[in-house]
């Protein structure tokens, strides 16, 4: 079974952040909570991790995944930022969205997927996976945990009974009730909504 670390929703303990990081760094995957459900991690830049990723879901590699960063300082280096998105993710951020920009060529092209060289970027309204971001030094690769097709797994017990063979770690902070983030994708001119979920969106609508 993967190895649980128990955090403080609101207060995680950098112990435990940091055990989770050197699992992060020897090319586990981890589960972590969010402030829309758990999620599934590993390091931006480990292309065995990730693809172990894609197998534990069940997912098809024409999947895009999306990546946790610390801060908006930190999504200019992975995306193309305009001003208007800037001032959007200023206002929003963090929150439970999910941007779409254009990446820059520090992202990985094993993380481009199709011929849109866009990336997904979330900074959530949740202390422990920015802290895991900052600790690690780089992007936390991130999907929802569960299997394709299947309801989200809502906490750290569900997580190991299902997962906990193929994961390397969790961190529990209890339950969390899964609510997807709002996609905003900034690719174009125009602001497009492609998906309502948690957050307010009026602005873009």
């Amino acid at each position: 079974m993967a190895l649980t670390l128990q955090i403080d929703h609101y207060h995680p303990s950098p112990r435990h952040i940091r055990r989770a990081v050197e699992v992060l760094r020897n090319g586990g995957v981890i589960a972590y909570p969010t402030d829309t459900a758990y999620g599934l991690g590993c390091d931006l830049f480990d292309k065995r991790a990730i693809e172990r990723i894609y197998q534990m879901k069940r997912l098809p590699r024409n999947h895009q995944l999306s990546f946790i960063c610390a801060d908006l300082s930190n999504v200019a280096e992975y995306a193309v930022v305009n001003n208007q998105a800037y001032r959007a993710m200023k206002r929003l951020l963090p929150g439970p969205y999910t941007f779409i920009l254009p990446a820059t060529p520090v992202v990985p092209r094993f993380m481009i997927t199709g011929k849109r060289k866009t990336v997904g970027i979330r900074v959530p309204d949740h202390s422990a996976p920015r802290m895991l971001v900052e600790e690690l030094g780089h992007p936390l690769v991130n999907t929802t945990a569960g299997f394709e097709g299947e309801e989200p797994l809502a906490s750290a017990e569900q997580i190991d009974d299902a997962m906990g063979k193929v994961l390397d770690a969790i961190l529990d902070s209890g339950f969390v009730q899964f609510d997807e983030s709002s996609v905003i994708d900034f690719t174009s001119d125009v602001p497009v909504v492609v998906r309502h979920g948690k957050g307010d969106v009026s602005m873009f609508e």
